[in-house]
């Protein structure tokens, strides 16, 4: 079995290229120090990652993505990330981008998260968006 895997619920998604992805993404977890373990990406519907926000996180509001850290090791990998792909969807038209390159930013986005990168803050914010374009620009798949 893959270290990364990829299901759905609620909805009918399939991921384009897997291959490459899982190939992508372990090649930016390696590049950033850590081991990757196991990686679980869920996409979903507004509405299914909405009750997660509010049953885990209280929070009521709509997101593209919900990345927990699973791992008791440190510089190891173990993780959930929850993608809507209606957000991914809407986001993908409000900034004029296609909905791979949405959907792939969001990917690494949760990696990014798993490997310590925060995006609270304005400055944690402008690293996480500098290592998304970084990784992003690192794909050997034509999204």
């Amino acid at each position: 079995m893959p270290a990364i895997q990829f299901f759905e619920e609620d909805i009918t998604y399939t991921l384009k290229q897997k291959t490459a992805v899982r190939q992508w993404v372990t090649d930016t977890v390696t590049a950033e120090g850590y081991k990757l373990k196991e990686l679980t990406y869920i996409f979903c519907s507004d509405s299914y990652l909405l009750q997660i926000n509010q049953q885990y996180l209280n929070h009521d509001t709509y997101t593209d993505i919900i990345t927990f850290d699973n791992s008791d090791i440190a510089k190891t990998i173990v993780g959930d990330i929850f993608i809507s792909i209606d957000r991914i969807r809407e986001n993908a038209l409000k900034f004029s981008h296609t909905e791979a390159d949405e959907l792939h930013r969001v990917i690494i986005h949760g990696a990014l998260h798993l490997l310590g990168y925060k995006d609270k803050a304005p400055a944690d914010k402008k690293k996480m968006t500098l290592k998304e374009d970084f990784y992003l620009n690192k794909r050997a798949f034509i999204s």
